[in-house]
Parts: structure tokens; sequence; C-alpha cells
């Protein structure tokens, strides 16, 4: 892996973040948290650029709120049934050869929405690239996971979530300019592009299989049951469920409303989502440092509880700028919230020795939030308003804010009496 130390290509921070001056990556394994990085960085941002439009696309078409939510719930449906299968798979038989046959599923499936012409279509490939999307990311968040060492994983999955972050909030920003610009067929094959970009990277740039160092005990799986009934899991992956559930609604339905009340164009209809997303990327860092030093569940539930205040204020919107104040609130919370959330899911994946299963389990709660998020949003969309959306997420970023530090505040007493 010396190409990455000798390359100039690559910018002074990442190595610097990467490099072993606070055993942050072991030096030997630079080379493979660069080519993650920039292999999600690149996938993650072609698939930001056409979410924020497809809520659009869709309605054009004559979609109704409910089929707007099941476009968006199709992958989520997809990806939890394939999860648990692929994650633990993972955690047998290596890595790269799952993390390459999702980036190659994304890949396909970006030039094939180019040939969409109804709802069905849209629907069904959603569901293709949820499953897709199992292949990838809770086995790159294993791998990062495997290879960060015990006291710096706040610091080093806010690394990484800033390769996401960063691309979700360039990606709607992009989507919006092509689609002003050029086309919406342009931004589906951008996509395209980019994901071939990410699966190259890893073809060629990730050890062999057979050469991948990983904590976890290839031929001992971990029953389920063992992972479910820990009480630290469930309480973070409430919470991430709550908290993407909000995102579905943002994702799915901001678009629409300041389409539809506001008539933004597609580049300010990307700015508005890119910039709750960008807010959150920023604080990836120095909210992963602080994730290592302070205590996680305090950040969680802070970051929870502002998150909420961010949901609610797209209700009483009156222009633009109420609509940025409240994208980039939201994102506030979620940069505070984040960072704590991944970093105890990979303190868990190391104590249980199944790093891909946990992470899995966190991706599910992904999952299952966009879409009963997104469902929920275009139910109260169909039988009330538009603007009802956005209680409705409220309701559920407070709710899961709630039962977390209860579970925690009940798990910290028992901890204290034993």
């Amino acid at each position: 892996m010396d190409f990455f130390s000798e390359n100039k290509f690559f910018p002074d921070l990442l190595k610097k973040i990467v490099k072993n001056g606070k055993g942050i990556i072991p030096s030997d394994q630079k080379g493979v948290f660069v080519t993650l990085f920039f292999a999600m960085f690149s996938t993650v941002t072609g698939v930001g650029i056409v979410v924020p439009l497809l809520p659009i696309y869709a309605h054009d078409l004559g979609a109704t709120g409910i089929y707007v939510g099941m476009i968006f719930g199709s992958f989520s449906i997809s990806r939890t049934l394939l999860l648990p299968f692929f994650g633990r798979l993972s955690d047998r038989k290596g890595r790269k050869p799952f993390i390459a046959m999702g980036l190659l599923s994304y890949t396909l499936i970006s030039f094939a929405f180019i040939f969409s012409k109804n709802v069905e279509t849209l629907i069904l490939l959603r569901f293709i690239q949820g499953a897709a999307s199992a292949m990838v990311m809770p086995v790159v968040q294993a791998y990062v996971g495997e290879i960060t060492p015990e006291g710096s994983e706040g610091y080093s999955m806010g690394i990484f979530n800033l390769s996401m972050f960063l691309s979700l909030s360039l990606g709607p920003l992009m989507g919006g300019t092509i689609k002003d610009m050029l086309s919406l067929d342009a931004a589906f094959a951008c996509m395209g592009a980019l994901s071939c970009i990410g699966l190259l990277l890893c073809i060629f740039l990730l050890p062999s299989v057979s050469i991948e160092k990983v904590r976890t005990t290839k031929h001992i799986l971990v029953p389920w049951a063992v992972l479910i009934k820990d009480k630290a899991i469930i309480s973070i992956f409430i919470f991430r469920y709550a908290y993407t559930a909000c995102i579905g609604v943002i994702w799915n339905f901001l678009p629409l409303f300041a389409d539809k009340e506001f008539g933004l164009s597609g580049s300010l209809t990307g700015v508005l989502v890119t910039l709750g997303v960008f807010v959150s990327g920023l604080l990836q860092l120095p909210m992963g440092y602080l994730a290592d030093r302070i205590s996680r569940t305090g950040m969680i539930i802070v970051g929870g509880l502002v998150s909420t205040v961010g949901m609610l204020l797209p209700y009483f919107a009156s222009s633009f700028s109420d609509l940025v104040i409240a994208v980039c609130i939201f994102g506030l919370g979620g940069g505070i919230s984040m960072p704590a959330v991944m970093a105890t899911a990979l303190v868990k994946g190391d104590e249980k020795k199944a790093m891909g299963s946990v992470m899995s389990i966190m991706t599910i709660a992904l999952s299952l939030g966009m879409l009963t998020g997104s469902m929920a949003a275009g139910l109260a969309m169909d039988f009330f308003s538009l603007k009802m959306s956005f209680p409705c997420g409220t309701l559920i970023m407070l709710a899961g804010t709630l039962v977390f530090a209860v579970m925690e505040g009940k798990e910290k007493k028992k901890l204290s009496r034993e």
C-alpha cells in the first residue's frame, strides 16, 4: 500500500487523518481506510444526486403521497430483509466480495433508472438498489471498525462518516444543478459513473480476502439472540431508527413541500437538502473526538432533542430562509449524536466479535426508519396535508430520544447496583 503514502493525489488532510501518530489508524491499514473513504464518497455522492429528485419525478408521473413513500420504502424493505444475511456472511467470508458486488449493482441500476417511465418501475428499481445497499454499507462500516484501535472509535467513525456526509451534501446540490442545466437522465448517468469509480477503487486497491485483517472469528458466529438482547445495542438501534425516520421525511417530502409551497427550483431544492447534511458533516470530526472523551449517552440525548426541534420547524416555515434554518438545526442534532451512536456500535461489535452483524443491525435501523418515516409522512400528506408530514417526524424523533434516555438510565442503575 505504498501507493497511498507516496501519491501526491490524496489531500494532505486525509494523510494526516490516517497517519499512525496517535494510533488512529495502524500504518499498515492506511491504504484500506483511504480506499474505503474515497469509494464511499464517490458512491454516496452519486446516490445523493438523484435521491432528492425522485419525489418530484414520481409526482410528475402521477404518484400520490403513499406511492412517493413506497418508492423509498421499497429500498428499505429489500435492504432490511437482506442485511442480516450479507452482514453475517461477510463476518465469515470476508468483506471485499460483498463490497464489490454491491457497487457493481449500484452502477447497473443507476443506468436502468434512465429507462424508467412509470412509478411501478421506479419502485422495482429502488427495491433492487436496496439489495445492493445491503452488501455495501454495513460491510464497509464493519471493515472500518476492524482496523480501528481501541479508544479511537468515535474519531475513526467520525472521519469515515465525513465521507458519507460530505458526499450526501454535495450530491443533492449537483443533482439539482444537473437537472436544471441538462436533464434528469443526465443525473442518473452521473450517479452510475460515480458508482463505477467506487467499484474500481475497491477492486484494484482493497487487499484480497486472504489477507484482510479482521478481529472477528470467521468460523464462530455469535447467535442473533445474544446481540438483540444487549440493552446498549437495542437503545442505539431505537435512536438511529427514529433519526433516520426523520431523514426519510425530509428527503421525501421537503423537496416536494419546497416545490409546491414556495416554487423553488431544482438547484435551491438541492441546497436545502444539502445544508442539513453539510452541517452534520462539519461536526463529524469534532463530535467524534468528543465521543471518545465525554459521555456518549449525553451527546446522543442532546443531539436527539436538537433534531426534534429542527424536525418541527418546517411546519411553521413561511419562506425559504425558514426552511434553511430548520434543516440546519436538524443537521446540528445529527452531527452531535451520530458519532456517539456509531462509536457505541463499533465498541459492541468488537466486544461481541460480530462486527458485520452489529453493523447490519444498525443499518436495519436505518432501513426501517426510512421505510416507516416516509410511509407515515405519506399517509399524513394524503389524509391531512403536506405540512403535517413534519409534525409526524417530530413525534417519532422525540419518542426515540426519550426511549433511549430511559433505557440507558435503567442500564446504568443496574450496573451501579451490581
